[in-house]
């Protein structure tokens, strides 16, 4: 059972120190994060190459295809395709060791997120299985987009194979919707080498979150913690004065 003693009344001075605590750490981690990251690149030219980022230029340039008719190209006009440059090809381990480094960033942008759902649930209604499901969801998404993102067959019997499942676990809180959308995003995001969106997305949840429940009017599950707190204080004087 929570102590009452630990609650924290949404939009307190208690609760804004809390959030403070909070975006100093986050702010520390990512600042330490960005200094390793460009010690790392400094020493190593070619490292930008290796990580997962870019993928959204490359799927926009294969999907940006002009179509023209037959019929409003003159013939004198069609001129013979350039030879196509062949890609180099990764070897039988390339697509592991990316996905290797992409589950590393993903595990490093994810523990931010784990604070902070630790920290907002201050009236201590945290799921600690959701918890636990965003640092690992991520991963288990990414691998399956890098698997099925060149055959749409096996994209089709993925879609079939999870519409088999039924997840019947009731979300405690309408905002945890949010951590399993940013799981899933960043997932898929990993998945297609598109990290550095990820990093944007998580960067502006982090500290949108922080700063709209702590500094904000907080989560219904604290407003629903008071009212227990409040009908528990009633019923305790009722039965003192009787």
């Amino acid at each position: 059972m929570t102590d009452p003693s630990k609650l924290l009344s949404p939009g307190s001075e208690a609760a804004r120190q809390a959030g403070y605590a909070l975006l100093r750490r986050m702010g520390l981690y990512h600042l330490g994060i960005a200094a390793a990251l460009t010690v790392a690149i400094l020493a190593f030219p070619s490292l930008p190459r290796h990580l997962p980022i870019g993928g959204v230029t490359e799927l926009a340039t294969t999907a940006d295809l002009v179509v023209k008719k037959a019929k409003d190209v003159h013939p004198a006009e069609v001129a013979p395709a350039p030879a196509a440059t062949p890609e180099p090809s990764l070897d039988r381990f390339g697509y592991a060791r990316r996905l290797a480094v992409a589950l590393v960033g993903i595990w490093l942008l994810m523990l931010p997120v784990s604070w902070v759902h630790k920290g907002i649930y201050r009236a201590g209604a945290s799921d600690h299985s959701l918890d636990e499901a965003t640092m690992v969801l991520p991963g288990v998404v990414a691998s399956i987009v890098m698997v099925v993102q060149y055959s749409l067959a096996l994209a089709f019997a993925l879609a079939g194979i999870v519409a088999g499942v039924q997840f019947r676990r009731a979300l405690q809180d309408t905002f945890d919707a949010l951590f399993i959308l940013v799981a899933i995003g960043t997932g898929i995001a990993a998945g297609v080498g598109a990290l550095e969106v990820a990093v944007v997305m998580i960067l502006f949840f982090c500290y949108a979150t922080v700063y709209v429940v702590c500094f904000g009017d907080g989560l219904e599950s604290d407003h629903e913690a008071q009212r227990k707190e409040r009908k528990r204080k009633a019923k305790a004087e009722a039965e003192d004065d009787d």
